[in-house]
């Protein structure tokens, strides 16, 4: 009876699992495939997350929060576990009874099948934490201190050794520093707050730099302080002034800082800030610059100090050294009459420069003795008022070639203080108001315009302001002492006050305070919200100018009474850009006949009103970024019979009224520079077959492009700026020479060039591989290439191995910005190294294969090169030839945590 023994083995492994255990044997199967579908749905939470915390790091400059960093770690953990603990059961799942279902070992069975159990309950419980983060990443935190731009200063140690000396003391909490305009006192401000980066000095958690401005504008200020201590979005927007006040103070009561404020012109309610009482527990510190003793004791100093002009030596040496050596030794007598000249200035440095830039062209006596004689005509004490001040500087502003470029000048005042105003947007304001009409082609006028800018600069009139490049040029700025000399100079040294009015900070303007412009000639209303209803239309004979604008900061809708623009009957100029003017722009501007100059950018206006069709004398019209409800009103652009400047940037139409733009654009004669958006093969094609198209057109956007695989452009082309975006299909852009099609990786010949081309953007274009065309533009200085999949180098040199360089080629020779952002298989820029000579910056971020850049220790490197900007992870992945080169660009490298 050899068949009893098996059967009875089966029959005593059936009884020991009975019960529980063999209800948890009986579910092994089914829980192990909800083990799988769980750890698959948790895998699926960990890509999301991850996803979601590299954009955030990669993109927003954030840093992953410990929780999100500790269940990543965990996710990564568990599905190891869930692997190893598959592959067990697996094996004991091969280990059945004579082929039965039944386990060999029961207990070992057992016990797997509550591991599996307690396995699916952790794999659901991490899969549930994973889907209900809310934050996963926050900003990095700032520097402690912000490094201020500063040249050396000249006559500034005495007082800058007594503010050190009292932050050192601890009984004095806010010290105050006064003195006429120009005195010094900003630049004492920087001294000071760079003087915090020496790694010496930490006695402090944070410094924190404000300019305060005129009119205060409480606002702004908190907008500055919220930061630099990077308050979240979600504790300040729609918060009322109070509550933000109440959490700056919350997060300043927890750190020891220095509050730096700048500009102040009258006292400054420090609690309606945010900014706790001063006292023993932290040891904080408020240092503040003003130009009156008064504000001082409104403020509650504990200590002032005033800062004095400059000792006869020490302004002496500063006049010489911005005279120049070259002017100073062109005849034995001039160094005696700069001593007599600099005397004049009495020791104010901002008159000092000023003036000393006005004589730097006088090369003989005579004209130094002419200049003298002239400076004497002007009130010899400049000391404790604005008008001796003005007019020393308006020497300057006399010294100026012309009338055209003296009106230039003036008419920068027109912005708000510390504004930086784009160079662009200032010269095609100055053409539109007609100081440069002696130069009838725009290209021309714009020329001129820049060499006046070089000129206002040198004379220290203009200053180059922080803002980057942004396709705008550079950005300049006014100090505010100039900018009120020139104020006072453009209302006839104050006697007519009203004949320029600028009007900054958001409020209603009166029915009252409009009734005073009826003189004006400029009117320019800064961040307003309104003006008041009118009992009847207001009457403007003189007013030649009106802007009304909003700055960045500030976005608030501005509303115009009825009838404001019936009588103005010599305007030139009407600028609303970036003002929330809602709907439909009044119809009576139609009836402006000599109005040149219209600028509706950024207005939110959906709607164009047909009169706009009168404006016969109109030459400029900026539409950009706006979103019209339909197209725009039939014939209306063909019907402005001088028009020659038309900006459609940023502003999207259907392809059928796109290619009627393009039809009303052609018919008119005067057109000469086009920026325009299209977005179909037909469009384009419209374009680049018009010749007077194609020679108008200097700012060209190609964007959404649908079934456009390649894109020609038509050489030679007045297109400055280029942006192709989001084209899906693009693979190719081809440089045509009029029916001869350019072999993109040929290099380029005088035949053959975009000569104008400064500015390219290239934005998610994932097919777009070769951009060999590039070279096809000698003067690009601006390249920005972001988004592509599939870009692995930026210009592929594809001549025979081994051949030289011909003459560093001149590809990128006026380059000044590159910025290269998330492009995953770039691997070079170029093959070969290149010289670079106009660079000032690069910025690489999510590029992770690109090892080299295109640089060589043996060939001379751009003196003006600033900064290289990327991770710090990848810049120690760099792959150098030599140590030398890597050695020389280290001290450039700006990591992006420190931005």
């Amino acid at each position: 009876m050899d068949f009893v023994s098996p059967v009875l083995e089966v029959a005593s492994l059936i009884c020991n699992c009975v019960g529980d255990r063999a209800d948890h044997l009986r579910r092994l199967s089914q829980n192990l495939k909800s083990l799988r579908a769980e750890t698959e749905k948790l895998n699926n939470v960990y890509k999301d997350v991850k996803e979601r915390v590299e954009r955030e790091e990669n993109l927003e400059k954030k840093k992953r929060t410990h929780v999100v960093d500790g269940w990543i770690g965990r996710a990564e953990a568990m599905e190891k576990e869930v692997n190893e603990l598959l592959d067990r059961c697996d094996e004991e799942n091969q280990k059945k009874c004579l082929g039965t279902c039944c386990p060999r070992n029961c207990r070992s069975s057992y016990k797997l099948a509550k591991m599996v159990r307690k396995k699916m309950d952790a794999v659901a419980e991490l899969q549930s934490e994973g889907s209900n983060f809310q934050e996963v990443a926050v900003p990095l935190p700032s520097p402690h201190v912000i490094e201020r731009p500063l040249e050396k200063p000249v006559g500034l140690d005495s007082p800058f050794r007594e503010v050190w000396g009292l932050l050192q003391n601890k009984q004095v909490g806010s010290i105050g520093i006064y003195g006429m305009g120009g005195v010094g006192k900003t630049t004492l401000l920087k001294k000071i707050n760079n003087k915090f980066l020496q790694s010496s000095i930490k006695a402090f958690d944070i410094v924190i730099w404000v300019v305060v401005s005129r009119p205060t504008n409480l606002e702004r200020v908190q907008e500055t302080i919220r930061s630099r201590l990077q308050i979240p979005d979600d504790r300040w927007k729609g918060s009322e002034e109070d509550d933000k006040a109440a959490e700056i103070c919350r997060i300043l009561k927890t750190k020891k800082f220095v509050l730096l404020l700048d500009d102040i012109w009258e006292p400054l309610d420090l609690l309606r800030v945010g900014i706790p009482p001063l006292g023993d527990r932290n040891q904080s510190k408020i240092v503040f610059t003003t130009r009156s003793a008064d504000v001082c004791g409104g403020m509650a100093a504990q200590k002032s100090i005033k800062v004095e002009c400059l000792e006869e030596k020490e302004a002496l040496s500063l006049f010489q050294a911005k005279v120049g050596e070259d002017t100073l030794n062109s005849h034995p007598d001039i160094p005696k009459l700069a001593e007599m000249v600099a005397k004049e200035c009495k020791g104010l440095p901002l008159a000092l420069i000023v003036i000393a830039r006005a004589m730097a062209s006088a090369k003989t006596p005579e004209e130094w003795e002419i200049n003298l004689q002239k400076l004497r005509l002007y009130p010899k004490d400049v000391a404790g008022t604005e008008n001796d001040l003005f007019s020393v500087l308006a020497f300057s502003y006399d010294s100026l070639k012309n009338e055209a470029t003296k009106s230039c000048f003036l008419y920068c005042s027109l912005f708000p203080e510390d504004y930086e105003i784009p160079s662009e947007q200032l010269i095609q304001l100055w053409i539109g108001e007609g100081f440069l009409d002696e130069y009838y082609d725009i290209q021309e006028a714009r020329n001129q315009g820049g060499k006046i800018i070089q000129m206002l600069k040198h004379a220290c009139l203009l200053e180059v302001g922080t803002t980057l490049y942004k396709l705008k040029g550079e950005y300049l700025k006014m100090h505010d002492v100039i900018r009120d000399m020139a104020l006072w100079l453009a209302c006839e040294k104050g006697k007519k006050n009203n004949k320029f009015v600028v009007k900054d900070g958001v409020g209603l303007i009166s029915a009252q305070e409009v009734q005073k412009w009826k003189d004006a000639q400029r009117i320019a209303l800064w961040n307003k919200t309104s003006i008041e209803e009118l009992r009847e239309p207001p009457c403007f004979p003189n007013t030649e100018t009106v802007i009304v604008s909003m700055t960045k900061s500030v976005r608030m809708r501005f509303t115009f009474p009825s009838g404001f623009f019936t009588n103005m009957h010599v305007i030139r100029v009407l600028d609303f850009s970036n003002v929330r003017i809602y709907n439909k722009l009044p119809a009576e501007i139609g009836n402006l006949a000599t109005l040149q100059y219209l600028n509706l950018s950024g207005t939110m206006i959906e709607y164009l009103p047909i009169e706009l069709k009168k404006l016969k004398k109109l030459r400029f019209l900026m539409l950009d970024d706006l979103s019209l409800d339909g197209r725009l009103p039939n014939q209306m652009v063909s019907s402005l019979s001088s028009l020659q400047l038309f900006s459609m940037k940023f502003l999207y139409l259907s392809p059928v009224d796109e290619i009627m733009l393009l039809k009303e654009l052609e018919q008119l004669e005067h057109i000469n520079d086009i920026s325009i958006r299209l977005t179909s093969i037909r469009s384009i094609q419209r374009l680049f077959e018009s010749h007077k198209l194609r020679r108008s057109t200097t700012s060209l956007q190609l964007a959404l492009c649908r079934g456009v695989n390649q894109v020609q452009l038509v050489s030679p082309s007045c297109i400055k700026e280029l942006l192709l975006e989001r084209c899906d299909e693009l693979e190719e852009v081809k440089i045509i020479h009029f029916e001869k099609q350019v072999v993109p990786s040929k290099f380029p010949n005088p035949q053959c060039c975009f000569n104008h081309l400064l500015s390219v953007r290239i934005r998610g274009c994932n097919k777009l591989l070769n951009l060999n065309w590039l070279i096809h533009a000698p003067k690009l200085q601006y390249l920005q290439i972001e988004h592509s999949e599939i870009i692995e180098k930026v210009i592929e040199d594809e001549r025979s191995e081994g051949s030289e360089i011909e003459s560093d080629l001149s590809v990128f020779s006026r380059l000044i910005y590159l910025t290269l952002l998330n492009l995953p298989k770039l691997e070079s820029i170029y093959e070969h190294p290149l010289p670079f000579p106009s660079l000032r910056r690069i910025t690489v971020r999510g590029c992770p294969k690109l090892k080299k850049l295109p640089f060589d220790s043996s060939i001379c490197m751009s003196k003006k090169l600033e900064n290289i900007i990327g991770r710090q992870k990848w810049w120690d992945g760099l792959e150098w030839n030599d140590q030398t080169l890597m050695h020389n660009l280290n001290p450039y490298f700006q990591p992006l945590r420190s931005l």
